[in-house]
């Protein structure tokens, strides 16, 4: 069971106590991402991430690291679309450590010239990096054609001139008008009680940003192609459509069929395409939600020569499927979701991040039993609808490799029925 408790100040902090561990996981969410940024500071958030484990008021770089793993301990952080996290693993007695480390980075981050410049070149290298990672870039190259000349569609790395010229004051500024306490969430699990957590925030959070930014543009799907003729050894291909958001009544009924298309060895695609013609080392169909739009869609690697097999039996099956499912489908995807979600609750840094995520999205945790029902509540009719709706949005593809043979975006829309 979580408590919950909100400070004057609009700071909401989350604990659930684990009874058995001596371990803690405790982090800062921060409703605040990629899709928040200028254009002309596209890759601020993920930078100010960076910079902020980069030394404060009171602390150099090393001790901030070393603060944490001296005593065996593990301190990380990531931006998404949506949100940054900083979150830190600890054994339970060490907890004030990551108290202490945490609010710090949060309230007393210095920015410094010379530390600034030296991030710039740890992410221009990790943004190297990822161009050279095919399959990862096919994601961003996507979302760019689905989501055009918005924050939703740029990528969270950010492009290297950008990352080049952005000043310590944009960063500084980013920090200060997007942070917020209303947008905050402090949540700890593991061996942990409420109350002493509580009094320990509120001694040091007395300085937190008050950011007054709140709005960001509402996500616009467009349909579009992405196509890179590359020497590589394989197509990488992804093949998407626009999903749902959080908030959908068949946010469930969605993942369960992402399950049975594409989740794994006993899915559709996988036993059609890689088992029964050998097209595919890998195939999978994912579905990710946001607070106003949604993805759905399906991610391979094949030859140059397969492609031209695979796109029609890769249709075929989005085509027949919503109308064929079965309810053995439907069991064995309703197991995966509950064992997942029950799985997860095993881990405390899992529980940490999901009470703060809800809390941030839904403004409340949604307790097990709730999603449970939910998904035992989804049903082959319900699948059927929201996987016919699906497949009927325009198409967004993206391509790299040998792609002569790759039909034409236009070409494969009209496969689809």
């Amino acid at each position: 069971m979580q408590q919950i408790t909100t400070l004057d100040n609009g700071l909401r902090i989350v604990t659930q106590n684990m009874s058995g561990l001596e371990t803690v996981s405790m982090g800062i969410w921060n409703f605040v991402g990629g899709r928040d940024e200028e254009e002309n500071v596209n890759g601020v958030a993920h930078l100010l991430e960076h910079m902020a484990f980069k030394g404060t008021l009171s602390k150099s770089a090393l001790q901030i690291a070393e603060t944490i793993e001296n005593v065996g301990g593990d301190i990380n952080a990531y931006t998404s679309k949506e949100i940054t996290a900083y979150y830190v693993k600890l054994l339970a007695d060490d907890l004030p450590y990551g108290i202490d480390i945490l609010t710090d980075i949060l309230q007393n981050s210095t920015f410094q010239e010379d530390e600034l410049n030296r991030e710039r070149g740890v992410i221009i290298q990790e943004i190297g990096m990822y161009l050279d990672t095919p399959d990862d870039m096919i994601f961003d190259y996507w979302q760019d054609k689905a989501y055009p000349n918005q924050p939703m569609g740029r990528s969270i790395l950010g492009k290297t001139d950008i990352i080049k010229n952005i000043t310590r004051e944009q960063v500084k500024d980013f920090m200060s008008s997007h942070y917020n306490p209303n947008k905050m969430i402090i949540s700890a699990a593991g061996k942990i009680n409420h109350s002493a957590f509580v009094e320990n925030i509120k001694k040091v959070c007395n300085n937190l940003p008050n950011g007054t930014k709140n709005f960001r543009i509402k996500a616009k799907y467009n349909s579009g192609e992405y196509r890179e003729e590359k020497k590589l050894e394989q197509i990488h291909l992804l093949l998407g459509f626009e999903g749902i958001n959080y908030h959908s009544d068949d946010y469930y009924s969605l993942l369960i069929y992402s399950s049975l298309l594409g989740g794994g060895m006993s899915s559709r695609l996988f036993q059609e395409i890689r088992e029964k013609r050998g097209l595919v080392y890998g195939i999978s169909s994912f579905s990710s939600s946001y607070t106003d739009t949604g993805i759905f869609g399906i991610y391979c690697g094949t030859g140059e020569n397969q492609i031209t097999e695979l796109i029609p039996v890769l249709c075929d099956q989005l085509n027949n499927s919503p109308t064929t499912i079965t309810e053995q489908e439907i069991k064995r995807g309703k197991a995966q979701l509950k064992a997942s979600l029950m799985m997860g609750r095993e881990s405390a840094f899992r529980r940490c991040e999901s009470a703060a995520r809800q809390l941030l999205v839904f403004n409340r945790v949604i307790e097990p039993s709730e999603i449970l029902k939910k998904i035992e509540d989804v049903n082959a009719e319900s699948v059927k609808k929201i996987a016919q709706l699906i497949v009927s949005q325009p198409l967004t593809i993206s391509s790299i490799g040998p792609i002569k043979k790759l039909e034409t975006l236009d070409k494969i829309q009209d496969r689809l029925k």
